[in-house]
């Protein structure tokens, strides 16, 4: 990949292709890329020292009073094929939600409107959590792609509470298995308060997402609270994650109830063997006592919903083995006794804790999390699940919604039609006037070069109609285009070149014919595809 950078980087000064500062910055702002993002800062930083991207065609470089782009950072900036690909997404706006302004637009919409909820009392149970005004409201989302958004008080640190029962039943699951871990705990919704004193028929907690069975699941991971911060830390892609010692002592002086749910675990061996009762106790409460920010736990939601994969890190934390059962069990017990509510209003997997989180996942889109101390009767934060409720009106992601014929909602992931039309437009003009150089920033930014008009011409179509050699070697030589595409008329490439005279485009293309094979598999993985553009391109 450093190869590839060193390559590109002599390909931007060879045709003085430079990158504009202030473009760079307001195209990954109102796209959702934070500035203060681990690792993105370091890419975002290098691009400060990247001077301007546009096209100086034939003339001096020093004329233009232009810095050229310095190999060491052009190679910093370029070297992780992650930062090619999300600054290629960027420009062309091939994020998850490409129209990222107006759907944070309708995000604050829903923020407010919810802002104005004034219902619910802050839980005084645990005398720390009691401290926090009842007006404190965030909200922050993160998408599978890392475009970021946030709301309000996103930067108070607040503790998991329940929202880590899903996180720790998936570091539970991630190292040893479905099946251990199910063996001493069930899968059902209880339909009882969390924290009851209730087993199955086959005497296992109901399901991870209770008292119970979160305690359960404590005495079967084997490292310390230190390990599950730093796993925790990982799926927040290094962002902030805090631990409250004095919530933990709360925890420990006021937990008579879960003293209680331990002894009953405990008197009907509900524990696998070895494991101390007062040691899983323990180590509950200390990861109740785990602080993140809406911040962090949006980018800890958004590794859920990208199969276990940081967005903000791209490194893989948990198995998808894992994140598929984690996110089964909280669409179907993550809300408390309102968990049946929840998965019929909203449909989506989440999580709520007593100090007013509700982590919610929209699979493969994003995360969110929702933050206000004021809790209704069951438990859960107000504000939270009045926002969730809210967004799933708005927008199609309950699970169930129907993405092509409900109309009232809006799709967010809907690419618009204007964008594809204008590509082709711009791809279409560049081929027919020869510009080589519009035809590279096109393959550079991964355009599919042989997207058609509403003749079924392909660019190859029309530079060999126009006997355009130099297009032509570009299109085959290096963006190896299928020269076989027929037009509406039936007509292949060199067809054109045939009936309009071009010999030279005639005898490059009858040589090309002779060379080209059609890709194996269609379609090809997309990923692949834009890094073999660029390495050919290069």
């Amino acid at each position: 990949m450093a190869q590839l950078s060193i390559h590109l980087f002599f390909f931007f000064n060879t045709t003085y292709f430079f990158w504009q500062v202030h473009r760079t910055h307001s195209c990954s702002y109102s796209d959702g890329i934070a500035n203060s993002e681990y690792p993105r800062r370091g890419l975002l930083l290098c691009i400060g020292c990247l001077t301007v991207y546009t096209i100086c065609e034939k003339s001096d470089v020093h004329s233009c009073h232009m810095t050229l782009i310095d190999i060491n950072v052009a190679v910093g900036c370029l070297a992780h094929c992650y930062n090619i690909v999300l600054l290629t997404q960027a420009f062309r706006k091939k994020f998850i939600i490409p129209d990222f302004e107006t759907f944070v637009a309708n995000i604050n919409q829903i923020y407010h409107k919810v802002q104005r909820q004034e219902d619910g009392r802050v839980a005084d149970y645990i005398p720390h959590l009691a401290k926090f005004s009842p007006d404190l409201w965030g909200v922050s989302l993160c998408t599978v792609d890392g475009q970021r958004y946030s709301m309000g008080d996103t930067r108070v640190p607040f503790c998991l509470q329940s929202c880590v029962k899903p996180l720790e039943y998936a570091i539970a699951v991630h190292e040893a298995g479905t099946e251990r871990v199910h063996r001493y705990v069930g899968k059902e919704p209880s339909g009882l308060k969390f924290n009851k004193l209730s087993l199955d028929e086959e005497d296992k907690p109901h399901n991870p997402m209770v008292n119970a069975g979160a305690i359960v699941i404590s005495s079967l991971i084997k490292v310390n609270v230190m390990c599950v911060m730093d796993f925790i830390t990982k799926m927040a892609g290094r962002e902030f994650v805090g631990f409250s010692n004095a919530t933990f002592q709360s925890e420990k002086e006021t937990g008579d109830r879960n003293y209680a749910i331990g002894y009953y675990l405990k008197e009907k061996k509900c524990f696998p063997p070895g494991a101390d009762m007062i040691d899983a106790l323990d180590f509950y409460f200390q990861l109740c006592s785990i602080e993140v920010t809406c911040e962090s736990g949006s980018v800890m939601a958004a590794t859920l919903a990208n199969g276990g994969i940081c967005p903000i890190t791209g490194e893989r934390v948990l198995s998808t083995e894992a994140v598929r059962n984690t996110l089964s069990l909280m669409h179907s017990c993550g809300m408390y006794d309102f968990s049946g509510q929840f998965a019929f209003h909203v449909g989506l997997p989440a999580k709520s804790g007593v100090s007013g989180a509700v982590l919610l996942v929209v699979p493969n889109i994003m995360g969110v999390m929702c933050w206000s101390p004021p809790l209704d009767k069951v438990g859960n934060s107000v504000r939270g699940i009045h926002f969730c409720q809210e967004l799933v009106s708005v927008f199609n992601f309950h699970n169930y919604d129907n993405l092509r014929h409900f109309m009232k909602k809006l799709d967010p992931r809907r690419q618009s039609d204007d964008e594809r039309n204008k590509s082709v437009v711009n791809l279409m003009f560049a081929a027919y006037s020869g510009d080589v150089s519009a035809l590279r920033r096109f393959a550079l930014s991964s355009m599919n070069m042989e997207l058609k008009d509403y003749d079924s011409r392909t660019a190859l179509h029309v530079a060999a109609a126009e006997g355009h050699v130099d297009v032509v070697l570009f299109l085959t030589e290096v963006c190896k285009v299928n020269p076989f595409v027929k037009d509406r008329w039936g007509n292949i490439p060199l067809d054109d070149a045939v009936q309009f005279g071009h010999e030279n485009v005639v005898k490059i293309l009858q040589q090309y014919h002779h060379l080209y094979s059609a890709p194996e598999s269609m379609p090809r993985m997309e990923d692949n595809q834009k890094l073999e553009t660029m390495k050919g391109v290069a």
